[in-house]
């Protein structure tokens, strides 16, 4: 398979033309979870997942399950969910609190905590081990592989297998200040976010790229939310749901994959509009916080942004609703999508049910706005897996050379409000990752010091 692919000739960025074998190929696909989910930082889930000392969320890293989960020492690990004796999965519950995990098909169990073992994961239980191996077994050898690289990014856990992966603020680069307006407080301190409600699961039948480059910029498919925007789903007194929102620009980060829909830096905050949620409390909650933002922030620098992707299938909203989302791959025509609701942790009762309530009823399986996302994503698929579709491109030519460097952010290129640029500098970072190439060459410039 190694010269199967021609990259280069199925991803052409500089004319705008993408094959639509990215999205149906099942070779391609087996390519990825090697090239890509091997590699690159992923998303596996919040703290507030796993707020206790042996608590664990089973998570995915591509299609590998692994065990997020916090132990006694208060560390937060990520363990492959894979007995190394036959490959049962040694958790099999989706949440719960467990200092041990123990297969069962044959009884193997694993240590979280270091009071136990020196290697948290390790074997620490083996039926009939002095019968069967003669006490000889190397339990840590055959411990549950333990994930080399995790960070926890102001709540948000991040891993990567590939131990030369450059450090995670390296990785995402100046996209970190617009993630940081999904995860910071509403009042623009560091953090203060927690999860509201579980996790939203759902299956799609479509390609994981076709998610994530849709919140990466693609403000262009505007015409398939008319019905929500006429609709009141929104969270304010008016009808439809951008009403006051002025037009965002797609700014990406060329060199990392990432970008979204959003305002370049700026030094003033948007003024605030009172009066907007028809709720006395939930109005004088809203204005307290916007007057404590421009106090916090004061003169400095500030990012606004509505929707992006950091490279490569996690996706976010910081403002409607603000949410984390993984789009786990399946196969080359099918995802998994995880979204994770977040709110302040201090904002009043009154404010989190408006929000639950607003969320339900924009994203996840049940909302209008994401199910005019899912109708386009499927339908693109089955039309596209044909024998003559597949001969035929997709056009990716919006907005082609008119990409302009964005004052302030390194590496960053806005190329106007209606623009395909950030789906171009999406997928050259994946034909980077395809082409098997190093970091040192992916990422020029930047510290490798972890």
């Amino acid at each position: 398979m190694e010269n199967e692919f021609d990259i280069d000739g199925l991803v052409d960025t500089e004319n705008g033309v993408i094959s639509r074998e990215l999205f149906v190929n099942r070779d391609l696909f087996d390519r990825e979870l090697d090239r890509v989910f091997a590699r690159a930082w992923l998303l596996v889930g919040h703290e507030g997942l796993v707020p206790n000392p042996d608590d664990y969320f089973v998570s995915r890293m591509g299609k590998d399950s692994v065990i997020l989960t916090r132990n006694r020492q208060g560390e937060i690990l990520v363990l492959l969910n894979s007995c190394p004796h036959r490959g049962m999965k040694v958790c099999r519950y989706d949440q719960g609190n467990a200092p041990v995990f123990t297969c069962p098909y044959h009884g193997w169990s694993f240590s979280t905590n270091r009071e136990r073992v020196d290697s948290p994961g390790a074997l620490v239980g083996v039926p009939r081990f002095e019968e069967g191996y003669s006490g000889q077994l190397d339990r840590e050898k055959w411990g549950l592989p333990r994930c080399p690289n995790v960070v926890n990014y102001k709540g948000s856990i991040w891993a990567s297998w590939d131990p030369d992966a450059p450090a995670f603020e390296d990785y995402l680069g100046d996209m970190k200040l617009y993630l940081d307006t999904a995860l910071d407080h509403r009042d623009g301190t560091p953090g203060g976010s927690e999860i509201l409600g579980g996790v939203q699961k759902w299956r799609v039948r479509c390609n994981w790229k076709t998610v994530s480059e849709n919140f990466a910029g693609d403000l262009y498919h505007e015409v398939s939310h008319i019905s929500a925007n006429l609709a009141e789903i929104g969270m304010t007194k008016g009808k439809g749901r951008r009403e006051a929102l002025p037009l965002r620009y797609a700014i990406g980060f060329d060199g990392l994959g990432h970008g979204g829909l959003g305002f370049p830096p700026s030094y003033e905050e948007r003024p605030f509009e009172p009066g907007l949620y028809g709720d006395p409390e939930i109005d004088d909650y809203f204005r307290d916080i916007h007057a404590a933002r421009v106090r916090n922030l004061g003169d400095r620098l500030r990012v606004g942004i509505v929707v992006g992707t950091i490279f490569p299938n996690m996706s976010f909203h910081a403002d409607q609703p603000r949410s984390l989302l993984f789009a786990h791959p399946v196969s080359a025509t099918e995802v998994e999508l995880w979204r994770m609701y977040l709110v302040d942790a201090d904002a009043p009762q009154s404010v989190k049910n408006m929000l639950r309530q607003y969320y339900l009823r924009y994203s996840g399986p049940g909302g209008m706005t994401e199910a005019d996302d899912i109708e386009n994503w499927t339908s693109v698929t089955t039309a596209s897996e044909g024998a003559i579709a597949r001969r035929y491109g997709f056009n990716y030519q919006l907005g082609l050379g008119k990409e302009q460097p964005v004052e302030g952010l390194r590496g960053a290129v806005q190329s106007g409000h209606y623009s395909e640029g950030n789906a171009r500098i999406y997928y050259r970072r994946w034909a980077q990752f395809m082409k098997g190439d190093s970091w040192a060459d992916m990422m020029p410039g930047r510290s490798d010091d972890r």
